[in-house]
């Protein structure tokens, strides 16, 4: 009979404090041997063939206080081994004990790549005023970061991107013509109102960039309010003279206007055309115009698995329902499903917002749960509110709700008793 000495995954505070072996009890040490054989079941690839550990027979441990080892006593195996503290094949770190790899960094790389082609659709129909508008808010939210974040939180740019996803998520959904001074300022309320005040990266409740939207919303709602329409190619070109409004030196916002799809819907009646909607050449938000490609970046984002698609289709399955049924009823005031969900900033919203993992439900039902209710009240907003839009406050008012799914979705745990 051979000893056969593993470590102990966990210690008792009197094996810790104490100098000797009679410092432990015998009465507290009794082996577990179904825990003791799933240890050695978990070594078996490590030091022997299965078969070798086939007689295991426990009904001894001793302890060696100084190196914190445990050995029992097995048959069947014709060596000594011996696992010390700093064995690289022990992992004794504290949870979680898995591990995934996707990192922050790299789901926020996802989300960035994921919107290149929104981006590239928002360069094209509203030319250099959108990349203004971009780059006011990217500079907004990193210079809030970089002001207000504690010293010792600071990271590079190159470490640490979400700065720079959350600018360009609020700027894709503000009007090509808005003044850069509100864009600024909206990035800079998405960081400090939308996140540092929630104690930073991972802790804020809402959706920073809808945060900082809603507060130029309620700000400036006639600028953010203002649809500038794109002019064929030469919109590539074109920029407008509303980015340059200075404040109380013009009071009066100077734009040419044009009504949304969701306007027409809802205040004139009319439903526009498909085409344009999938392709992007509608007035609106600088990345909510064109289906298609946020459809590619949503595609994407899936295959990545940075989003969780149940968020996504029961979110854009409660519209198509709903919507569906508002049509049959009254035709004439409500848009049909299709249309429903390609227009305004539900697409947009729903891939790229919804799914924020920080402020979206984890459980799987949960998730599902939330992604319904975001549905649900769009429709309703839609159809019986004073906006012809409302994925912005759906989204955050589910946000609100998520601690709560969370809780009443947790699975229950295993060996709960009077389980079955």
């Amino acid at each position: 009979m051979h000893h056969f000495e593993i470590r102990e995954l966990c210690y008792s505070d009197t094996l810790k404090n104490s100098q000797s072996p009679a410092a432990v009890p015998d009465q507290g040490n009794r082996i577990d041997t179904a825990a003791l054989r799933r240890v050695v079941s978990a070594l078996q690839s490590l030091f022997s063939p299965p078969s070798r550990l086939a007689g295991l027979q426990s009904g001894h441990r001793r302890y060696d206080a100084d190196s914190q080892t445990a050995s029992y006593n097995l048959t069947g195996i014709d060596q000594q081994k011996t696992m010390k503290r700093s064995d690289p094949r022990l992992i004794v770190r504290p949870a979680p004990f898995m591990r995934s790899a996707m990192t922050t960094q790299r789901a926020m790389l996802d989300v960035l790549y994921a919107l290149i082609p929104v981006i590239g659709a928002a360069l094209l129909f509203f030319g250099p005023s959108a990349v203004l508008v971009l780059a006011a808010t990217v500079a907004g939210a990193l210079a809030t970061e970089r002001l207000f974040l504690p010293a010792s939180q600071r990271t590079p740019l190159r470490t640490d991107i979400s700065p720079l996803v959350t600018g360009l998520l609020l700027g894709v959904t503000l009007p090509p013509a808005l003044p850069l001074w509100m864009a600024f300022v909206g990035g800079a309320v998405s960081i400090g109102l939308g996140r540092l005040v929630w104690g930073g990266l991972g802790q804020n409740l809402f959706n920073p960039a809808l945060v900082g939207r809603a507060f130029l919303m309620a700000a400036f709602p006639t600028a953010m309010t203002t649809w500038t329409p794109h002019q064929g190619t030469d919109s590539f070109w074109t920029l407008y003279p509303g980015n340059f409004a200075v404040p109380l030196m013009s009071p009066v916002f100077d734009a040419v206007t044009a009504a949304t799809p969701l306007a027409l819907i809802k205040f004139q009646h009319q439903t526009p055309a498909f085409t344009p909607l999938l392709l992007g050449n509608v007035p609106g938000s600088l990345g909510e115009t064109s289906g298609l490609l946020i459809l590619a970046g949503g595609a994407y984002l899936l295959l990545r698995r940075a989003i969780d698609w149940r968020i996504l289709g029961g979110l854009l399955g409660s519209v198509a329902l709903l919507s569906g049924s508002l049509y049959l009823l009254d035709a004439t005031s409500h848009p049909d499903p299709l249309t429903a969900l390609f227009s305004g900033g539900l697409l947009f919203g729903a891939v790229f917002m919804a799914t924020d993992p920080v402020t979206s439900p984890t459980t799987p039902k949960g998730a599902l749960l939330f992604g319904i209710g975001v549905g649900l009240l769009v429709v309703l907003i839609r159809g019986f509110g004073g906006y012809p839009e409302g994925v912005m406050y759906a989204i955050l008012l589910m946000n609100a709700a998520t601690p709560l799914i969370e809780r009443v979705t947790q699975p229950r745990a295993f060996g709960r008793r009077g389980e079955r």
